[in-house]
């Protein structure tokens, strides 16, 4: 690297050195700034006290963390870098910063993985759903499930990696000594994790899929002795009103040993369509954020097996160095897909923070929990 010094050579790199603290200041800004919101966002609004919201919180807290721990860290690294002035970071120092930066990389990735599975039952078995895992201890161990995973598969670049000399190591995935097992089943994991999620949302995909084709409708008359109908032709709306409290008379001889719902027992167990496209539209968000994560993570785990299974000389430094920006930019990038596909986060960021909006759109808007859920 050239010295200030030097003819010609202080110039470009004061501005290549502005242009990257520049560029590393503002992530950092929009990270905390998005994160910091949505969960100010979330604690506030008691409409979004629900488990969905409270993976969103875990997800933008760990997001603001990471970019609060590790942004800092490699600005530091380039300044240091540049000035070709003061001491490195030890090797302790960097196995650190790797450490978080895996740990938080495979949280994001397990619990985006919990999040594919209960969107998945939500629509599939939503009285499961409704009854076993729509409160927030659901919620609450899939975050610690999440925390735990991350930190048992966090600890092989700690005892295997070692400091880099690049400045934008200090929290990138670095995986050193290169050819190393650790970084090999590091890298693997991660994939797997990644491909088991989308392969819960390629199921989902097919169910709904399958859900919507059209039958021939069968015309076969129902069997009725006392007005409780049942049989292969009934539709099953008498037996749906009196499992929900309606019913009078006899059990119907297809719901003998069912307990009716009484009056406290009103909570509504059919997933209606309101509600099914509720969660349709918060699979299409997380599966957003999903596809995200992958996109931005893919360009470095592709570089991490090149140097790992070729040589650590065959990623260009032009590549390495945007794959790694790439994975900084996915710590700030959540809230923005959050708001852009779900409105009931927009609706509640109008009421909440009223003073972020135009007159006329305040005036327009109703309170969060008077309007309709959706896109």
């Amino acid at each position: 690297m050239a010295n200030a010094s030097e003819p010609g050579g202080g110039g470009g790199e004061a501005a290549a050195l502005g242009l990257k603290l520049a560029t590393l200041s503002l992530l950092l800004c929009v990270s905390l700034a998005g994160n910091v919101l949505f969960a100010l966002l979330i604690v506030r609004e008691r409409s979004l006290h629900r488990a969905p919201y409270y993976l969103l919180l875990d997800l933008c807290l760990a997001d603001g963390l990471r970019a609060l721990a590790c942004l800092p860290a490699v600005m530091l690294a380039a300044r240091r870098a540049a000035a070709a002035a003061g001491a490195p970071p030890g090797a302790l120092g960097c196995k650190l910063l790797a450490f978080l930066a895996a740990l938080f990389c495979f949280h994001a990735a397990f619990l985006l993985l919990g999040v594919g599975v209960t969107r998945y039952l939500a629509i599939a078995h939503h009285r499961f759903y409704a009854e076993r895992l729509a409160g927030w201890p659901c919620a609450a161990m899939l975050v610690c499930a999440a925390w735990a995973l991350a930190l048992a598969a966090a600890f092989p670049p700690v005892l295997d990696g070692g400091g880099g000399d690049d400045e934008d190591a200090p929290c990138a995935l670095e995986q050193r000594p290169d050819g190393a097992p650790g970084a090999l089943g590091f890298l693997l994991l991660l994939a797997v994790v990644v491909g088991a999620t989308h392969l819960v949302y390629l199921r989902l995909l097919f169910f709904i899929h399958d859900r919507r084709k059209m039958r021939p409708a069968r015309l076969v008359p129902a069997v009725s002795h006392d007005w409780t109908f049942h049989g292969p032709g009934a539709t099953g709306q008498a037996a749906a009103n009196w499992t929900a409290g309606f019913g009078r008379g006899p059990t119907p001889p297809a719901l003998v040993g069912i307990r009716p719902a009484g009056p406290g027992r009103g909570a509504r167990r059919l997933l209606v369509l309101e509600e099914f496209k509720t969660e349709k539209r918060l699979c299409k968000m997380f599966y957003a954020i999903t596809l995200l994560f992958l996109l931005l993570w893919g360009p470095y785990v592709v570089a991490s097996y090149l140097r790992v299974l070729v040589r650590p000389g065959a990623v260009p430094q032009a590549y390495l160095t945007a794959s790694v920006w790439l994975t900084f930019a996915q710590a700030g990038i959540n809230p923005v897909v959050c708001f852009l596909f779900n409105r009931e986060l927009r609706d509640c960021f109008r009421a909440q923070f009223p003073c972020c909006q135009s007159p006329q759109a305040t005036q327009a808007t109703l309170p969060c929990d008077l309007k309709g859920i959706g896109l």
